[in-house]
């Protein structure tokens, strides 16, 4: 069974950084992509971040630039480095995964969601 943990949210300071950590149960081969979304109060769901099993990457222009996702196959571990947060970026922040390439950012594509991580960033 497929299981995603996320890790690493918070409050910080508009200008500040966070690393976010997503735990998956199981290994996942490399025909999988592993992906950060994002969702805000009253909006919808977004992909911000996506990174192949070849080790690919894709952001969304709202992240691109200050933002970079990796991983970790030795601890089945996904993560993701924000930097130069501001208000916008305040979200509940998904990790999902799912076969597929290329990797996009729709949501249908990703089959295992973790539970979310709160990111709130203040003026």
């Amino acid at each position: 069974q497929v299981r995603l943990v996320e890790s690493g949210g918070g409050s910080v300071q508009a200008g500040g950084s966070l690393s976010l950590s997503c735990a998956v149960s199981v290994y996942l081969d490399n025909r999988y992509c592993m992906a950060w979304f994002r969702q805000a109060p009253g909006k919808e769901r977004e992909g911000i971040a996506t990174i192949h099993g070849d080790g690919a990457t894709n952001y969304a222009d709202s992240v691109k630039g200050r933002s970079t996702i990796s991983k970790d196959n030795a601890k089945n571990t996904l993560y993701l480095q924000m930097n130069s947060l501001n208000p916008d970026d305040t979200a509940m922040y998904y990790c999902a995964a799912g076969r597929q390439w290329p990797c996009g950012m729709g949501r249908g594509a990703y089959n295992y969601w973790g539970q979310g991580t709160q990111v709130t960033v203040s003026t």
